[in-house]
């Protein structure tokens, strides 16, 4: 099961860290993504790292402005976004893979979080 936080308001130029905890399996091989939908878009990539936090990955959008990290002790994924652009308002997703492949394609992913919506105003 994965709960995501950390949503919310903010001004464009703001920064915004969301969390993804996992709970019921351990972090072991796993490897997580974080997409977001826009309103009557498509669901996006936006980051991915391996479970060992050796690995990042970043869609085009996030490159130089967000940062995925991993805690294994803490069964938690972050992403922090820099520089926020009313662009980036979406519902925020993560999203777990236990095997091999691209990082990049949602359905290789096993099991998401609920989502959280994040908003930047201009």
């Amino acid at each position: 099961q994965l709960q995501a936080s950390g949503g919310g308001l903010v001004q464009a130029g703001g920064s915004l860290r969301l969390s993804c905890a996992a709970s019921g399996r351990t972090f072991s091989s796993y490897g997580m993504g974080w997409f977001r939908q826009a309103s009557g878009k498509e669901r996006e990539f936006v980051a991915g790292v391996s479970w060992s936090g050796v690995s990042t990955y970043y869609g085009d959008s996030a490159k130089g402005r967000f940062t995925i990290s991993i805690n294994n002790a803490k069964n938690t994924v972050y992403l922090q976004m820099n520089s926020l652009k009313p662009e980036d308002t979406a519902v925020y997703y993560c999203a777990v893979k236990f095997g091999s492949g691209s990082y990049f394609d949602p359905k290789l992913y096993n099991d998401w979080g609920q989502g959280t919506l994040v908003t930047v105003s201009s």
